[in-house]
């Protein structure tokens, strides 16, 4: 039996090999909250009958059946490749590094067609029973990950499911030993592809992916289900830079609008001598939306930055991930 509130609740994952077809989860993630659901489309008869004054239950039918909600969770030095695969497209298999425990995985911007997961949720009951609900054909619409200093790298996400059901039996939840990626661990720099140097008085950082994908995919002869989204959008990455106005690089990059590439990565400590656990968010072309600094009283002067990121014309961008995990 589970405890009888939030904290006998589960979550498992696992890639798709159809879309909207079940797998057993074989990945399980510590998450902080989550907001999947069931969204049906109903249609009620409104024929007339003598003198009925209410709608015939039994005349209300079920067309659409489709879920959506999200997912927060801390991003952590193990068993992040399967999301991260969902998100950026390409299909990836880790390399090792050299002969030692390390393997690198390098997720870079692709269309995620083929790219699905199956997402199980344990809700637990106050009895301590837990309800599954097996959520197939879950597409990743965005992703924003975020950390300041003090803090942990989380991130939500943003999904779109096929449908929802509750017979696939509840997945006995394993955890590996696993610490999460923190802002002692952070730098952002910014540059020339490849060579970018580090920015000083960083206090907070976030990217956010966005997918445009036709997730209205409804047609005759279906049961009432979606087909496979497709993109019919290019790609948006957003971000900000909250920071102390220490120099005016960053500044000087909104006045004239340049490009510049930005790498904001996360060193954990070592898996083997020269491969340590890394996370790497790796833009090469960025450009400066918005705010240029003011003064807004006595304190440090504090801008925060937009950016868009945008293609180079040569480099993709990626996120690279160092870990343990042989397989995603």
């Amino acid at each position: 039996m589970a405890i009888g509130s939030g904290l006998g609740a589960q979550l498992g994952i696992a890639a798709e090999s159809t879309y909207g077809v079940y797998v057993a989860p074989t990945k399980f993630l510590e998450f902080t909250k989550e907001s999947l659901q069931l969204k049906k489309t109903t249609a009620q008869s409104a024929g007339i009958a003598a003198n009925r004054l209410l709608a015939l239950s039994s005349r209300r039918v079920v067309t659409q059946r489709q879920a959506s909600g999200g997912i927060d969770l801390e991003v952590t030095n193990k068993g992040m490749g399967a999301l991260l695969q969902a998100l950026m497209g390409t299909s990836v298999t880790p390399v090792q590094q050299a002969t030692t425990a390390a393997y690198l995985q390098t997720h870079t911007l692709a269309d995620i067609i083929g790219k699905s997961l199956t997402v199980q949720v344990g809700i637990p009951r106050t009895t301590g029973v837990v309800t599954r609900k097996n959520f197939l054909g879950c597409k990743v619409l965005s992703a924003e990950f975020s950390c300041e200093v003090g803090g942990m790298l989380t991130v939500t996400l943003e999904i779109d499911s096929k449908n929802v059901e509750e017979s696939s039996v509840l997945a006995t939840a394993s955890y590996p030993a696993m610490s999460p990626f923190h802002a002692g661990q952070m730098a952002i720099k910014t540059g020339t592809y490849g060579a970018e140097v580090a920015r000083d008085g960083v206090r907070k950082v976030s990217i956010k992916y966005e997918r445009g994908l036709a997730v209205e995919r409804f047609y005759a002869g279906a049961s009432g289900l979606k087909a496979e989204p497709l993109s019919n959008d290019l790609v948006k990455i957003t971000g900000s830079i909250e920071m102390d106005y220490v120099d005016t690089v960053l500044d000087d990059l909104h006045t004239s609008d340049a490009e510049t590439s930005l790498l904001w990565e996360f060193v954990g400590p070592e898996i083997a001598p020269t491969y340590p656990e890394r996370v790497a968010f790796k833009l090469p072309a960025i450009r400066f939306d918005d705010a240029p600094p003011t003064v807004e009283g006595y304190d440090v002067v504090k801008p925060t930055l937009s950016f868009t990121g945008l293609y180079d014309g040569t480099n993709s961008p990626a996120i690279e991930y160092m870990s343990s995990d042989i397989t995603l």
